[in-house]
């Protein structure tokens, strides 16, 4: 069975970085793609990157500049690197995964960036 699980959020303050970490466990296979996407308070959620095998990196533009993804294939592991966060940042991150071309998104349980002084 494919699991997703997210780590690495916290508490920083504004202007700050942290570094989000997924990792994919139960497939022999190096996934097809790899995405975060946030819920912030009050909020629907959002898509915030993904990165496909290639690898192809696709940003949200509320984003794009600030954060950067990158994965290692081999490990089935994807990396979010947050710099310049501000308080509009703040939300539960999750990450998904797809196992093959077509496939459903299999969702990780989230993890809370706060970003406040």
């Amino acid at each position: 069975q494919v699991q997703v699980v997210e780590s690495g959020g916290g508490l920083v303050l504004p202007g700050g970085s942290l570094r989000l970490s997924c990792s994919v466990s139960g497939t022999p296979f190096s996934v097809e793609s790899m995405s975060w996407y946030r819920q912030g308070p009050g909020k629907e959620r959002e898509w915030v990157a993904s990165v496909l095998s290639g690898p192809v990196k696709k940003y949200a533009d509320s984003v794009n500049g600030r954060f950067t993804v990158s994965r290692d294939p081999r490990r089935n592991t994807a990396y979010l690197q947050m710099n310049s966060l501000r308080p509009e940042d703040t939300a539960v991150y999750y990450c998904n995964t797809v196992v093959r071309r077509g496939g459903s998104p299999i969702w990780g349980q989230g993890t809370q960036v706060t970003v406040s002084s």
